[in-house]
């Protein structure tokens, strides 16, 4: 549904872009991360058809997002992080006027009862809703024009966790009726939760590609979590293993989680009466997202 080869996007003498090429598929959510200033923003507008290539091509659906654009748009829907809607306009006016620019668009009525916002929430201007209820409006008006190609920017952030839970239904929906969802997101436990395929960015260049399981496949890490700023290279001697905190009090032996080594583990944090909260196997997305990147998900 989207292919995205060799892609080259240039700001003057600044390359946002630099060789991004990757797939997104029909009835999958593809999550793409990468830190500030890594080039996924930049990528996202140029499949949705707001910047040109420099070089390279993006195709959606087959066609050029600019060329094609007239073809290619009513097919398209686009959930931005903030903003995009007129201030004073209720959230039901907006989506009955966005309605009218499709053919055949979805149901304002049904995609407010989806979203939770019916009743004196519809009514209500848009700079008088919360966050929450501003990311969940901007969802809807995402679905309005009953789009096959999906593109989220932070679709969770800001929601309290019930919102968050309805805003993950739908996506799931979504990719259960067959839609491609691309969702640029920094909270990696939505991506666990949501991502079939996941794509990370980092200077321009696409450093991880793969699913959940293929990127933190380990046979050879064990995580604790413990007070942050443990003496790691002591305790990389003790157990024989190089030992990173991949994050505050998070923490990465790259061996395996034997018995024995766990005693290890446990009798070196006892000796210094450090509590674990959480041990186990295997690495976690933010350990690789960490590693490639030295960043925050953003």
């Amino acid at each position: 549904m989207v292919s995205v080869s060799d892609l080259v996007v240039r700001y003057g003498d600044v390359v946002a872009v630099d060789g991004v090429s990757f797939e997104a598929a029909a009835g999958q959510v593809t999550a793409l991360l990468g830190p500030n200033g890594a080039g996924k923003t930049t990528t996202v507008e140029t499949a949705e058809g707001y910047r040109r290539p420099s070089s390279g091509s993006v195709r959606v659906h087959g066609l050029d997002p600019v060329g094609d654009a007239r073809a290619l748009l009513p097919r398209l829907g686009v959930m931005l992080q903030r903003g995009g809607i007129y201030p004073s306009m209720g959230i039901g006016d907006a989506l009955r006027l966005f309605a009218s620019y499709y053919a055949s668009p979805a149901s304002p009525a049904e995609l407010l009862e989806r979203v939770g916002l019916t009743g004196r929430v519809s009514k209500t201007p848009w700079r008088r809703l919360s966050g929450g209820e501003q990311q969940r409006a901007s969802l809807a008006l995402a679905l309005i024009g009953r789009p096959d190609v999906l593109f989220l920017d932070e679709a969770t952030a800001g929601v309290d966790p019930q919102a968050r839970q309805l805003v993950r239904a739908v996506i799931e929906d979504l990719r259960a009726g067959g839609a491609c969802v691309v969702l640029t997101t920094h909270e990696l436990d939505e991506v666990e939760r949501l991502a079939d395929h996941i794509v990370i960015v980092d200077h321009g260049h696409v450093v991880a590609d793969g699913t959940l399981a293929s990127l933190t496949a380990s046979d050879d890490a064990m995580t604790f979590v413990t007070a942050p700023g443990i003496d790691v290279d002591a305790l990389s001697k003790t157990m024989d293993g190089w030992v990173s905190e991949t994050s505050a009090g998070r923490y990465t032996i790259a061996l395996g989680s034997t018995p024995a080594r766990v005693a290890q583990l446990t009798a070196w944090l006892a000796e210094r009466d450090l509590s674990i909260s959480e041990l186990g196997s295997g690495t976690r997305l933010e350990d690789v997202f960490l590693r490639l990147t030295g960043g925050e998900a953003s």
